[in-house]
C-alpha cells in the first residue's frame, strides 16, 4: 500500500510518499509560498540530492496538482502513475472535542472540522484546502484525517477545563484542547518499544520542543495533561510566542499600547517568545551562538527558555504522581544538548541524572540518563507523517 501524507499550512504544502509494506519513504518534499510570485517545490531526489523546482502557486490545488506531477514524472517520478496512491493522510489541526481518533474524511466529518474554523483560524482552513484539491484531482482515493488535538481528547476535566464563566465553555468551547498530539503519541508509543516496556504503568512526559513547544503527561498511554491550550500560545516560551502570560498584562499592555484583539494577538503569536526578549532572531542556534558569547538578553532568553521546561517536567512529575520516562523530541529536543541538560539540571530529586557523554549526541534514539538514574531520559526523533501514514493504513484495513 503507498500512501501520501500532506500536511498543508496557509502557505505551504509539506508531503511524504510511503510505501507501507516496506515502512518506507520513497519521496517527500513541500512547496512553500504559495500565493507569492517566487513560490517553489523542493524535494529529496532517492540519493539524498535536494531539488528545488519553481513555479507559479497562486492556491494549493495547483500545489498538489505540481506534487502529482512532480512524483509521477519521467525525470523525478517515484511512482509511475497515480493510480498506485491508494490513500491520502492529512495532518488536521484542530478537531475540537469531536475527534479523538483519526478517521476516514466523509462530508459529515468536513463539516464538523470545519465548525472548528474558529479556534484555529490559520491551520484549519488551509488543511481543508489541501482534502479539497485531492477530491479534485483524485476523487476515488479515500482520504483520512488525523488531528493534532486527538491525543488529548483523554485528559479529564479538571484538567482542561479553565476557571472562567462556565457558559463560554458551553457556548463557545473555550478549554484546553493541546497540540503536537500526534508527535506527542508517537514519541510516547515509540520509547516504551525502544525501552521494551509496556506503556501500561509507565508515568512519561515526553517534551516535544522545537520553534514551536508543547510538553505532555501521559500515563499509561493516555495523555492526563498538556502544556499547550485552546490555542497553541498557551505553555513553554517558544520562538515568537510568549507562552504563559497573566490575563491582567495581555489587557494592561493593550490599553498601554492601543492594541486591539488582532493587535494583540500578533504581540504574542509572532513577536514574543525568544524573539521578543533576544530582539534579533527567533532561531535557537542563533540564541545559543550569542548567548555563548555574551550577549546578555540572550542569556537571559536562554534561561528563560530552558526554565519553563524544567517548570511544566516538575509539574507534569506532580500530575502523574512521579515519573519513569522523560522524552526529548523536536528540532531543539532531540539536536540542542544545552537545552536538555539546562531543563534537567536540579531535578536529581526526582531521581534524573543525566549522562554529559551520552547526551552529546543530535537526532538519534538513545538513552542519554546515567545507569544509576531512577528516571529514563530518552531522545526520540519524531515522525508524525510515519504516524498519518500508519493511521491511514489501519484505517482502511478496517
Amino acid at each position: 500500500m503507498k500512501v501520501l501524507v500532506l500536511n498543508c499550512g496557509s502557505s505551504s504544502i509539506k508531503y511524504k510518499l510511503f510505501d507501507m509494506d516496506r515502512k518506507s519513504v520513497i519521496a517527500q518534499g513541500g512547496i512553500e509560498k504559495i500565493g507569492l510570485k517566487d513560490s517553489f517545490l523542493k524535494f529529496t531526489l532517492p540519493n539524498g540530492e535536494k531539488k528545488i523546482l519553481e513555479k507559479d502557486i497562486p492556491e494549493h490545488t495547483v500545489g498538489v496538482e505540481f506534487i502529482l506531477e512532480t512524483l509521477t514524472s519521467a525525470e523525478y517520478g517515484a511512482i509511475k502513475s497515480l493510480d498506485e496512491i491508494n490513500a491520502v493522510g492529512h495532518r488536521m489541526v484542530h478537531g475540537g472535542e469531536k475527534f479523538s481518533e483519526s478517521v476516514l474524511l466523509t462530508p459529515e466529518v468536513l463539516a464538523a472540522f470545519t465548525a472548528c474554523n474558529d479556534l484555529a483560524p490559520l491551520h484549519n482552513p488551509a488543511n481543508l484546502k489541501g482534502v479539497r484539491a485531492v477530491e479534485a484531482i483524485l476523487p476515488n482515493v479515500p482520504q483520512i484525517g488525523v488531528f493534532d488535538t486527538a491525543f488529548h481528547q483523554t485528559m479529564p476535566d479538571y484538567a482542561y477545563m479553565y476557571a472562567v464563566p462556565y457558559e463560554l465553555y458551553t457556548k463557545y468551547g473555550v478549554r484546553r484542547y493541546g497540540f503536537h498530539g500526534t508527535s506527542h503519541r508517537y514519541v510516547s508509543k515509540r520509547v516504551c518499544e525502544f525501552l521494551g516496556v509496556n506503556p501500561e504503568g509507565q508515568r512519561i512526559i515526553t517534551c516535544h520542543i522545537g520553534n514551536g513547544g508543547s510538553i505532555s503527561a501521559v500515563k499509561d498511554g493516555k495523555c492526563q495533561d498538556t502544556s499547550m491550550g485552546l490555542t497553541p500560545l498557551e505553555g513553554l516560551m517558544m520562538g515568537t510566542r510568549s507562552g504563559d502570560i497573566d490575563g491582567g498584562a495581555v489587557s494592561y499592555i493593550m490599553e498601554k499600547e492601543g492594541l486591539d484583539a488582532a493587535g494583540i494577538s500578533n504581540l504574542l503569536n509572532k513577536k514574543s517568545g525568544v524573539l521578543g526578549v533576544f530582539g534579533e532572531s527567533s532561531d535557537m542556534r542563533d540564541l545559543e551562538a550569542a548567548a555563548q558569547a555574551g550577549n546578555p538578553r540572550a542569556q537571559l532568553a536562554e534561561k528563560m527558555y530552558f526554565y519553563r521546561i524544567k517548570k511544566y517536567i516538575g509539574a507534569y512529575a506532580a500530575a502523574l504522581g512521579g515519573v519513569d520516562i522523560i522524552v526529548f523530541t523536536g528540532g531543539v529536543g532531540e539536536n540542542q544538548a544545552s537545552c536538555r541538560a539546562a531543563a534537567c539540571e536540579g531535578l536529581e530529586f526526582m531521581g534524573v541524572k543525566i549522562d554529559a557523554e551520552k547526551n552529546k549526541v543530535r537526532g538519534e534514539e538513545i538513552v542519554i540518563s546515567t545507569e544509576d538514574s531512577k528516571v529514563k531520559v530518552v531522545i526520540i526523533p519524531t515522525d508524525e507523517e510515519l504516524m498519518i501514514a500508519s493511521d491511514t493504513e489501519a484505517i482502511l484495513k478496517k
